[in-house]
C-alpha cells in the first residue's frame, strides 16, 4: 500500500508584514513617487543639469548643417516669408493692418516658441527611453530642458526681430520691456503644456503623430497671420466664438509681444482683462501639467 506524502503550502507572509519588514531595515519602492514638494527640491538640485542639457541639445540641432547656427533664424524667417506671401499677398490678410511684416514676423516666432515646445515635449520620454530607464533622476527635467531650448531658440530668433523692426522704423520703446514678462507667463505655459504632452506621449506614442494636425489648426485660429481683432469687431461672429478667439492662451500670447514690440498695435487690439487671462493660463497650465506629470512619475520607462 502505497504512502501519500502531503507537502505543505508554503507560508505567505502579509503584505502589511514585508511592508513593515522593509520599513524596518530602510528599504523603499524602487522608483518610487516622491513626495510633490521633494520632487520640486530634485529639479531644482538638478538645475545645472537641465540647462546644460537644453543648450547641448541646440548646439547640436543644426550641428550638421553648413550654415549651423543660422538655421535657428532663418527656418522662421522662412515660414514668415512664405506666410507672407500666401496670406499677406494672395489672401489679403494684410489689408487694414499697420506694419504688417512686424505684425506677421512677431506671430510667427512666438507661436513656433509654443509650438515647438509641445512638439518637442510629446517626444521627451518615448523618445528618450534609454536615458530614463539608465538614470534616476526626476523625469520631468527632460521636457523642462526641451522648454528651456526652445526659450534659447527663440532669443536667438528675437535678436533677429529686433534688427526687422528697425530696419521697418518701429522705434525703440520703454514698452518693450513688457517682453520679459510676457515671455516667461509663456514659457510658464508652454512647459505646463510640454509635461502634459509629455505624459501622454509616454503611454500612446502615436501622439506624436497626431499632434502636427493639431497645432496647425491651432496655428490658424491663433491670430499668427491675420488679426483677430478686425475679425471680431465686425460683430457677424457669435459671442462664444468671439470669446475663444480672444482667450486662446497662444493667441493671447502673441498679441502681449505684438502689443510690447509694435507702436501700431495699440491697446485696444487687446482682448479685455489680457494680462489676467494670460497670468491665469500660465498659472492653471504650468503648475496643473507640472502635477499631471508628476502623478505617473513611477511608470515612465517602464515597458
Amino acid at each position: 500500500m502505497s504512502q501519500v506524502l502531503h507537502t505543505p503550502p508554503p507560508t505567505q507572509v502579509p503584505d502589511d508584514d514585508l511592508s513593515a519588514l522593509a520599513a524596518r531595515h530602510g528599504l523603499s519602492v524602487s522608483g518610487a513617487r516622491p513626495t510633490l514638494p521633494q520632487y520640486v527640491r530634485q529639479l531644482w538640485a538638478r538645475r545645472h543639469f537641465i540647462t546644460a542639457f537644453a543648450t547641448a541639445k541646440l548646439t547640436a540641432q543644426y550641428s550638421e548643417a553648413k550654415l549651423g547656427q543660422i538655421w535657428q533664424v532663418m527656418t522662421p524667417l522662412l515660414n514668415a516669408a512664405v506666410y507672407y506671401f500666401i496670406f499677406g499677398v494672395l489672401l489679403g490678410t494684410k489689408k487694414g493692418v499697420p506694419d504688417y511684416i512686424p505684425f506677421l514676423v512677431t506671430g510667427v516666432f512666438v507661436w513656433t516658441f509654443t509650438q515647438s515646445s509641445i512638439q518637442v515635449g510629446t517626444r521627451a520620454i518615448s523618445g528618450n527611453l534609454g536615458l530614463v530607464r539608465a538614470l534616476h533622476f526626476p523625469r520631468a527635467a527632460l521636457p523642462i530642458s526641451f522648454c528651456i531650448q526652445q526659450l534659447q531658440q527663440l532669443l536667438f530668433s528675437m535678436a533677429a526681430l529686433v534688427v526687422i523692426l528697425l530696419s521697418l522704423g518701429v522705434p525703440i520703446s520703454f514698452s518693450w520691456l513688457l517682453v520679459i514678462p510676457a515671455l516667461v507667463l509663456q514659457f510658464v505655459f508652454n512647459a505646463g503644456m510640454s509635461l502634459i504632452m509629455a505624459r501622454m506621449g509616454a503611454k500612446t506614442p502615436d501622439i506624436a503623430q497626431l499632434m502636427p494636425f493639431v497645432l496647425r489648426t491651432w496655428m490658424y485660429v491663433s491670430g499668427v497671420m491675420w488679426s483677430i481683432h478686425s475679425l471680431t469687431k465686425k460683430d457677424h461672429l457669435p459671442h462664444i466664438v468671439t470669446v475663444l478667439l480672444e482667450t486662446n492662451p497662444a493667441a493671447v500670447y502673441i498679441d502681449l509681444m505684438r502689443f510690447a514690440l509694435i507702436k501700431s498695435f495699440h491697446a485696444k487690439q487687446l482682448p479685455p482683462h489680457v494680462w489676467p487671462t494670460a497670468i491665469g493660463w500660465a498659472l492653471v497650465v504650468g503648475i496643473g501639467g507640472f502635477i499631471y506629470f508628476w502623478k505617473a512619475e513611477e511608470k515612465y520607462g517602464r515597458g
